[in-house]
Protein backbone atom coordinates (compact mmCIF):
# COMPACT_ATOMS: atom_id res chain seq x y z
CA UNK A 1 0.00 0.00 0.00
CA UNK A 2 0.98 3.60 -0.49
CA UNK A 3 2.30 6.14 2.38
CA UNK A 4 0.00 8.80 1.91
CA UNK A 5 1.49 12.04 3.01
CA UNK A 6 -0.11 14.81 4.36
CA UNK A 7 0.93 18.44 3.92
CA UNK A 8 1.94 18.71 7.90
CA UNK A 9 3.82 15.47 7.35
CA UNK A 10 5.82 16.87 4.62
CA UNK A 11 6.78 20.09 6.37
CA UNK A 12 7.35 17.57 8.95
CA UNK A 13 10.08 15.73 6.65
CA UNK A 14 11.35 18.43 5.16
CA UNK A 15 12.08 20.05 8.77
CA UNK A 16 13.95 17.47 9.56
CA UNK A 17 15.91 16.86 7.12
CA UNK A 18 17.06 20.60 6.88
CA UNK A 19 18.04 20.50 10.42
CA UNK A 20 19.93 17.39 10.14
CA UNK A 21 22.03 19.48 6.71
CA UNK A 22 22.87 21.99 9.05
CA UNK A 23 24.08 19.79 12.00
CA UNK A 24 25.83 17.53 9.12
CA UNK A 25 28.57 20.64 8.06
CA UNK A 26 31.60 21.65 8.03
CA UNK A 27 30.92 25.58 9.10
CA UNK A 28 35.02 26.65 9.22
CA UNK A 29 36.61 27.78 6.68
CA UNK A 30 39.42 24.97 7.64
CA UNK A 31 39.43 21.55 9.49
CA UNK A 32 42.28 23.39 12.53
CA UNK A 33 44.50 21.46 14.25
CA UNK A 34 46.74 22.82 16.41
CA UNK A 35 49.48 20.49 17.66
CA UNK A 36 50.53 22.05 21.01
CA UNK A 37 53.31 20.18 22.54
CA UNK A 38 56.85 20.84 23.78
CA UNK A 39 58.96 22.34 20.63
CA UNK A 40 62.62 22.55 21.73
CA UNK A 41 62.30 21.58 25.85
CA UNK A 42 63.23 18.52 27.63
CA UNK A 43 60.13 16.43 25.61
CA UNK A 44 60.76 17.87 22.19
CA UNK A 45 62.49 14.72 20.87
CA UNK A 46 59.72 12.16 22.18
CA UNK A 47 56.88 14.99 21.08
CA UNK A 48 57.73 18.48 19.70
CA UNK A 49 58.51 18.72 15.71
CA UNK A 50 57.95 14.84 15.11
CA UNK A 51 54.63 15.22 16.78
CA UNK A 52 53.77 17.77 13.78
CA UNK A 53 54.77 15.94 11.36
CA UNK A 54 53.06 13.01 12.44
CA UNK A 55 49.79 14.68 12.35
CA UNK A 56 50.62 15.82 8.75
CA UNK A 57 51.16 12.51 8.01
CA UNK A 58 47.38 11.58 9.12
CA UNK A 59 46.25 14.85 7.07
CA UNK A 60 48.00 13.56 4.04
CA UNK A 61 46.32 10.35 4.16
CA UNK A 62 42.96 12.56 3.24
CA UNK A 63 44.46 14.59 0.50
CA UNK A 64 44.49 17.75 2.58
CA UNK A 65 40.80 17.96 2.61
CA UNK A 66 37.73 16.52 3.67
CA UNK A 67 34.32 17.66 1.92
CA UNK A 68 37.02 20.61 0.23
CA UNK A 69 37.54 22.33 2.94
CA UNK A 70 41.54 22.38 3.56
CA UNK A 71 43.04 20.78 6.53
CA UNK A 72 45.41 22.86 8.06
CA UNK A 73 47.91 21.74 10.88
CA UNK A 74 49.33 24.65 13.33
CA UNK A 75 52.25 24.28 15.89
CA UNK A 76 53.05 26.30 18.96
CA UNK A 77 55.20 25.30 22.26
CA UNK A 78 53.63 25.42 25.38
CA UNK A 79 57.34 25.23 27.46
CA UNK A 80 56.03 22.76 29.86
CA UNK A 81 53.72 25.81 31.07
CA UNK A 82 50.47 25.34 32.64
CA UNK A 83 49.56 29.26 32.19
CA UNK A 84 51.41 29.06 28.60
CA UNK A 85 49.52 26.48 27.24
CA UNK A 86 46.01 27.39 28.14
CA UNK A 87 46.75 30.90 26.84
CA UNK A 88 47.25 29.46 23.86
CA UNK A 89 45.01 27.23 23.17
CA UNK A 90 42.31 30.16 24.15
CA UNK A 91 43.77 32.10 21.16
CA UNK A 92 43.83 28.69 18.88
CA UNK A 93 39.86 28.47 19.75
CA UNK A 94 39.33 31.92 19.22
CA UNK A 95 41.26 31.21 15.57
CA UNK A 96 38.89 28.53 15.02
CA UNK A 97 40.74 25.57 15.61
CA UNK A 98 38.55 22.63 16.07
CA UNK A 99 41.07 20.14 18.02
CA UNK A 100 43.96 20.18 19.96
CA UNK A 101 46.70 17.38 19.71
CA UNK A 102 49.11 15.59 21.75
CA UNK A 103 49.22 18.09 24.85
CA UNK A 104 52.65 17.72 25.86
CA UNK A 105 53.74 17.67 29.49
CA UNK A 106 50.94 16.46 31.79
CA UNK A 107 50.50 19.40 33.83
CA UNK A 108 49.94 21.66 30.42
CA UNK A 109 47.47 19.38 29.01
CA UNK A 110 45.30 19.28 32.35
CA UNK A 111 45.45 22.70 31.89
CA UNK A 112 43.96 22.56 28.71
CA UNK A 113 41.84 20.08 29.54
CA UNK A 114 39.97 22.35 31.74
CA UNK A 115 39.49 24.60 29.05
CA UNK A 116 37.93 21.99 26.92
CA UNK A 117 35.53 21.45 29.36
CA UNK A 118 34.19 24.47 29.32
CA UNK A 119 33.89 24.95 25.69
CA UNK A 120 33.40 21.57 24.49
CA UNK A 121 36.24 21.40 21.92
CA UNK A 122 38.17 18.55 20.72
CA UNK A 123 41.30 17.55 22.64
CA UNK A 124 43.40 14.48 21.59
CA UNK A 125 45.75 14.15 24.67
CA UNK A 126 49.05 11.74 23.05
CA UNK A 127 52.10 13.14 24.93
CA UNK A 128 50.63 13.56 28.86
CA UNK A 129 50.38 10.14 30.95
CA UNK A 130 48.75 11.82 34.12
CA UNK A 131 46.24 9.22 35.38
CA UNK A 132 43.92 12.07 36.56
CA UNK A 133 42.89 12.92 32.46
CA UNK A 134 40.76 10.04 33.03
CA UNK A 135 39.80 9.89 36.55
CA UNK A 136 38.75 12.61 38.33
CA UNK A 137 39.51 14.88 35.80
CA UNK A 138 38.36 13.39 32.79
CA UNK A 139 36.43 15.49 30.56
CA UNK A 140 33.12 14.65 27.75
CA UNK A 141 35.67 15.89 24.31
CA UNK A 142 38.95 15.27 25.75
CA UNK A 143 40.44 11.82 24.90
CA UNK A 144 43.82 9.96 26.34
CA UNK A 145 45.52 8.55 23.53
CA UNK A 146 48.79 6.42 24.23
CA UNK A 147 50.32 6.28 27.79
CA UNK A 148 49.08 6.54 31.12
CA UNK A 149 50.77 6.38 34.72
CA UNK A 150 48.50 3.52 35.54
CA UNK A 151 49.20 1.37 33.17
CA UNK A 152 52.84 1.83 32.40
CA UNK A 153 53.57 1.34 36.13
CA UNK A 154 51.36 -1.45 36.36
CA UNK A 155 52.68 -3.38 33.84
CA UNK A 156 56.80 -2.87 34.80
CA UNK A 157 56.31 -3.44 38.43
CA UNK A 158 54.24 -6.70 37.42
CA UNK A 159 56.98 -7.74 35.19
CA UNK A 160 60.26 -6.83 37.16
CA UNK A 161 58.32 -8.55 40.65
CA UNK A 162 57.64 -12.15 38.34
CA UNK A 163 61.64 -12.70 39.21
CA UNK A 164 62.16 -10.13 41.93
CA UNK A 165 60.90 -9.16 45.76
CA UNK A 166 63.91 -6.77 46.15
CA UNK A 167 63.12 -3.49 47.92
CA UNK A 168 62.99 -0.56 45.39
CA UNK A 169 63.95 3.25 45.29
CA UNK A 170 62.66 5.91 43.13
CA UNK A 171 64.01 9.26 41.45
CA UNK A 172 60.90 10.46 40.77
CA UNK A 173 60.29 13.57 38.47
CA UNK A 174 58.33 16.55 40.42
CA UNK A 175 55.92 16.91 38.47
CA UNK A 176 52.06 15.49 37.70
CA UNK A 177 52.96 12.32 35.58
CA UNK A 178 56.01 11.35 37.92
CA UNK A 179 53.64 11.36 40.94
CA UNK A 180 51.08 9.34 39.07
CA UNK A 181 54.13 6.87 38.36
CA UNK A 182 55.13 6.55 41.74
CA UNK A 183 51.91 6.43 43.39
CA UNK A 184 50.09 3.70 40.98
CA UNK A 185 53.70 1.57 41.20
CA UNK A 186 53.71 1.53 44.84
CA UNK A 187 50.21 0.32 45.28
CA UNK A 188 51.27 -2.38 42.94
CA UNK A 189 54.93 -3.40 45.04
CA UNK A 190 52.87 -3.69 47.95
CA UNK A 191 50.13 -5.44 46.51
CA UNK A 192 52.56 -8.41 45.21
CA UNK A 193 54.20 -8.35 48.42
CA UNK A 194 57.50 -5.88 48.35
CA UNK A 195 58.67 -2.54 49.49
CA UNK A 196 59.72 0.78 48.93
CA UNK A 197 63.04 1.45 50.89
CA UNK A 198 62.80 5.08 49.79
CA UNK A 199 62.16 8.08 47.62
CA UNK A 200 63.77 11.06 46.21
CA UNK A 201 61.80 13.93 43.70
CA UNK A 202 64.14 15.34 40.91
CA UNK A 203 63.25 19.02 39.39
CA UNK A 204 62.28 18.53 35.40
CA UNK A 205 65.78 19.66 33.57
CA UNK A 206 67.73 18.16 36.67
CA UNK A 207 71.44 17.82 35.06
CA UNK A 208 73.33 15.58 38.51
CA UNK A 209 71.81 12.74 39.79
CA UNK A 210 74.72 12.30 41.80
CA UNK A 211 72.93 13.26 45.30
CA UNK A 212 69.51 10.74 44.30
CA UNK A 213 72.13 7.96 43.06
CA UNK A 214 74.23 8.05 46.35
CA UNK A 215 70.86 8.25 48.47
CA UNK A 216 69.71 5.27 46.42
CA UNK A 217 72.81 2.92 47.30
CA UNK A 218 72.73 4.08 50.82
CA UNK A 219 69.02 2.71 50.75
CA UNK A 220 69.30 -0.57 50.80
CA UNK A 221 67.35 -1.08 47.73
CA UNK A 222 68.17 -3.46 44.76
CA UNK A 223 66.10 -2.05 42.61
CA UNK A 224 66.15 1.47 41.17
CA UNK A 225 63.29 3.22 39.32
CA UNK A 226 64.35 6.13 37.08
CA UNK A 227 61.10 8.03 37.26
CA UNK A 228 61.83 11.22 35.04
CA UNK A 229 60.07 11.24 32.06
CA UNK A 230 61.92 13.92 30.08
CA UNK A 231 65.47 13.45 31.94
CA UNK A 232 65.71 9.94 31.49
CA UNK A 233 68.49 9.72 29.71
CA UNK A 234 70.71 11.93 31.75
CA UNK A 235 70.01 9.88 34.80
CA UNK A 236 70.36 6.37 33.10
CA UNK A 237 74.36 7.10 31.82
CA UNK A 238 75.28 8.77 35.06
CA UNK A 239 73.88 5.17 37.01
CA UNK A 240 75.99 3.11 34.43
CA UNK A 241 79.05 6.12 35.15
CA UNK A 242 78.02 5.21 38.80
CA UNK A 243 78.14 1.19 38.00
CA UNK A 244 75.00 0.90 40.05
CA UNK A 245 74.45 -2.50 37.80
CA UNK A 246 77.67 -3.92 38.84
CA UNK A 247 76.68 -3.55 43.02
CA UNK A 248 73.88 -5.72 42.27
CA UNK A 249 71.47 -3.20 41.84
CA UNK A 250 69.04 -3.44 38.95
CA UNK A 251 68.02 -0.36 36.97
CA UNK A 252 64.17 0.08 36.06
CA UNK A 253 63.44 2.86 33.62
CA UNK A 254 60.29 3.55 34.00
CA UNK A 255 58.34 5.56 30.84
CA UNK A 256 61.09 4.77 28.41
CA UNK A 257 60.79 5.13 24.77
CA UNK A 258 63.28 4.23 21.71
CA UNK A 259 64.42 7.85 21.71
CA UNK A 260 65.58 7.30 25.27
CA UNK A 261 67.50 4.05 24.15
CA UNK A 262 68.96 6.18 20.99
CA UNK A 263 70.06 8.86 23.34
CA UNK A 264 71.86 6.32 25.79
CA UNK A 265 72.77 3.70 24.20
CA UNK A 266 72.21 -0.26 24.35
CA UNK A 267 75.06 -0.80 26.27
CA UNK A 268 74.00 0.77 29.24
CA UNK A 269 69.68 -0.46 28.76
CA UNK A 270 70.37 -3.66 27.77
CA UNK A 271 67.98 -6.11 28.89
CA UNK A 272 65.52 -3.69 30.41
CA UNK A 273 62.20 -4.30 30.41
CA UNK A 274 60.11 -1.73 29.06
CA UNK A 275 56.56 -0.96 28.52
CA UNK A 276 55.12 0.61 24.95
CA UNK A 277 52.48 1.31 23.25
CA UNK A 278 53.86 1.09 19.70
CA UNK A 279 57.02 0.10 18.61
CA UNK A 280 57.86 -0.36 14.87
CA UNK A 281 57.96 -4.16 13.97
CA UNK A 282 54.55 -4.83 16.17
CA UNK A 283 52.99 -4.66 12.81
CA UNK A 284 53.20 -4.35 9.26
CA UNK A 285 51.60 -1.31 8.96
CA UNK A 286 53.58 0.02 12.19
CA UNK A 287 56.63 -0.53 10.07
CA UNK A 288 55.33 0.92 7.05
CA UNK A 289 54.14 4.38 8.73
CA UNK A 290 57.59 4.17 11.05
CA UNK A 291 59.40 3.71 7.64
CA UNK A 292 57.79 6.49 6.29
CA UNK A 293 58.27 8.92 9.09
CA UNK A 294 61.98 7.98 9.36
CA UNK A 295 62.47 9.22 5.73
CA UNK A 296 61.39 12.54 6.91
CA UNK A 297 62.64 13.15 10.50
CA UNK A 298 65.42 10.68 10.31
CA UNK A 299 64.51 8.97 13.41
CA UNK A 300 62.08 6.36 14.07
CA UNK A 301 58.29 7.88 15.74
CA UNK A 302 58.14 7.72 19.58
CA UNK A 303 54.78 6.15 20.81
CA UNK A 304 53.71 9.30 21.56
CA UNK A 305 54.11 10.77 17.87
CA UNK A 306 52.63 7.30 16.74
CA UNK A 307 49.73 8.35 18.71
CA UNK A 308 49.60 12.04 17.78
CA UNK A 309 49.33 10.58 13.86
CA UNK A 310 46.17 7.53 15.51
CA UNK A 311 44.56 10.23 17.05
CA UNK A 312 44.44 13.24 14.03
CA UNK A 313 43.49 10.40 11.65
CA UNK A 314 40.50 9.05 13.86
CA UNK A 315 39.19 12.58 14.15
CA UNK A 316 39.43 13.40 10.52
CA UNK A 317 38.16 10.28 10.05
CA UNK A 318 34.81 11.25 12.00
CA UNK A 319 34.71 14.74 10.57
CA UNK A 320 34.29 12.68 6.82
CA UNK A 321 31.94 9.81 7.67
CA UNK A 322 29.64 12.82 9.34
CA UNK A 323 30.65 15.06 7.47
CA UNK A 324 30.53 17.63 10.29
CA UNK A 325 33.12 20.03 12.15
CA UNK A 326 30.97 19.96 15.68
CA UNK A 327 32.40 18.41 18.10
CA UNK A 328 29.82 16.24 20.29
CA UNK A 329 28.81 15.12 16.70
CA UNK A 330 32.32 14.34 15.63
CA UNK A 331 33.57 13.07 19.27
CA UNK A 332 30.25 10.62 19.23
CA UNK A 333 31.46 9.35 16.01
CA UNK A 334 34.86 8.90 17.10
CA UNK A 335 33.58 6.64 20.60
CA UNK A 336 31.15 4.26 17.90
CA UNK A 337 34.11 3.70 15.79
CA UNK A 338 36.89 1.07 16.58
CA UNK A 339 40.09 2.26 16.08
CA UNK A 340 42.16 0.21 13.42
CA UNK A 341 45.77 1.78 12.14
CA UNK A 342 49.15 1.85 12.25
CA UNK A 343 48.95 2.64 16.15
CA UNK A 344 46.71 -0.17 16.98
CA UNK A 345 44.81 -2.88 15.23
CA UNK A 346 42.11 -3.13 18.56
CA UNK A 347 41.40 0.43 20.39
CA UNK A 348 38.26 2.04 21.27
CA UNK A 349 37.01 4.74 23.04
CA UNK A 350 35.92 3.87 26.60
CA UNK A 351 33.29 5.79 28.90
CA UNK A 352 36.11 7.49 30.86
CA UNK A 353 37.93 9.16 27.62
CA UNK A 354 40.57 6.77 27.72
CA UNK A 355 41.41 4.94 24.40
CA UNK A 356 42.28 1.23 25.07
CA UNK A 357 44.41 -0.81 23.52
CA UNK A 358 47.18 -3.24 23.25
CA UNK A 359 50.48 -2.29 25.36
CA UNK A 360 53.67 -4.86 24.81
CA UNK A 361 56.06 -5.50 27.35
CA UNK A 362 59.49 -5.40 25.25
CA UNK A 363 63.41 -5.93 26.12
CA UNK A 364 66.35 -3.52 25.38
CA UNK A 365 68.48 -5.91 22.90
CA UNK A 366 71.77 -5.94 23.61
CA UNK A 367 74.40 -4.97 21.28
CA UNK A 368 74.85 -8.05 19.48
CA UNK A 369 71.33 -8.90 19.15
CA UNK A 370 70.41 -5.36 17.32
CA UNK A 371 70.78 -5.57 13.59
CA UNK A 372 71.65 -2.01 13.12
CA UNK A 373 70.01 1.42 13.87
CA UNK A 374 67.04 1.58 16.02
CA UNK A 375 66.72 -2.08 16.08
CA UNK A 376 66.43 -1.86 19.72
CA UNK A 377 63.50 -3.90 21.57
CA UNK A 378 62.17 -7.29 21.16
CA UNK A 379 58.90 -8.38 21.84
CA UNK A 380 58.31 -10.50 25.78
CA UNK A 381 54.41 -9.82 25.62
CA UNK A 382 51.81 -8.84 24.52
CA UNK A 383 49.16 -7.17 27.34
CA UNK A 384 45.27 -6.37 26.39
CA UNK A 385 43.63 -3.79 27.46
CA UNK A 386 41.41 -5.30 29.77
CA UNK A 387 44.60 -6.42 31.56
CA UNK A 388 46.62 -3.12 30.45
CA UNK A 389 44.45 0.06 32.17
CA UNK A 390 42.65 0.94 35.17
CA UNK A 391 39.47 -0.95 35.25
CA UNK A 392 36.18 1.58 35.52
CA UNK A 393 34.94 0.01 38.70
CA UNK A 394 38.46 1.99 40.29
CA UNK A 395 37.42 5.49 38.36
CA UNK A 396 36.31 8.16 39.70
CA UNK A 397 35.26 9.62 35.85
CA UNK A 398 31.48 11.59 36.38
CA UNK A 399 31.08 9.88 32.95
CA UNK A 400 30.49 6.83 33.43
CA UNK A 401 27.69 5.55 32.99
CA UNK A 402 25.97 8.34 31.88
Amino acid sequence: MATIRTPSTAILLITLALTGAARAEINGEAIRIGVLTDMNGVFATAMGPGSVEAARMAAEEFGGKINGKPIEILQADHQNKPDLAASLARKWFSDGVQAIADGGSSGAALAVQELVRGNGKIFLVSGAGANQLTDEACAPSSVQWTQDAYSTATAVVSGIMQTSKEPWFFITGDYAFGHSIEATARERIVALGGKVAGSVKAQLGTPDFSSFLLQAQSSGAKILAINVAGDNATALKQAEEFGLADQGIKIVPMSFQNVDIEAVGLKATRGDLIVTSFFEDVSPAARKFSDAFYARRKAMPSQIQAGVYSAVRHYLQAVKDTGSDDSATVMAKMKATPVSDAYTPNGRIREDQRMVHDLYLVQVKTPQESRGPWDFVKLVATIPPEQAFRPLDRSKCSLIGK
